[in-house]
């Protein structure tokens, strides 16, 4: 599945637009990666535990959405678009949300 934030594929025509396609991952934020978190954050560096938490809800959202898209018999997600958001009474949840356009591609 050809996914680009482009509304366009280079080369291709797009021959069917069949609709929104969309995917979202929420994932609680261990307590142990946030105190680590905050030590690095004094110390300096990058803080890993968040990234790989950032990574790993980027590619479940990708994949239900390539998931939504392959039932229409798409060819190609065009336009996409991806948001990030915390979430929770303490922020305590991160939900990343992904969407564009399903395409049939000629």
């Amino acid at each position: 599945m050809l996914i680009t934030t482009t509304d366009s594929v280079e080369g291709r025509r797009v021959v069917a637009y069949l609709g929104v396609v969309t995917g979202e991952a929420i994932l609680g934020v261990n307590v142990f990666r946030d105190l680590f978190s905050g030590i690095r954050d004094i110390i300096g560096g990058r803080a890993g535990g968040y990234q790989n938490a950032l990574r790993d809800a980027r590619e479940a959202a990708f994949a239900d959405m390539a998931e939504a898209a392959r039932v229409l018999g798409a060819d190609a997600i065009v336009a996409v678009d991806v948001d990030y958001e915390v979430l929770g009474k303490e922020n305590g949840m991160l939900m990343v949300s992904v969407n564009g356009t399903a395409v049939r591609l000629g």
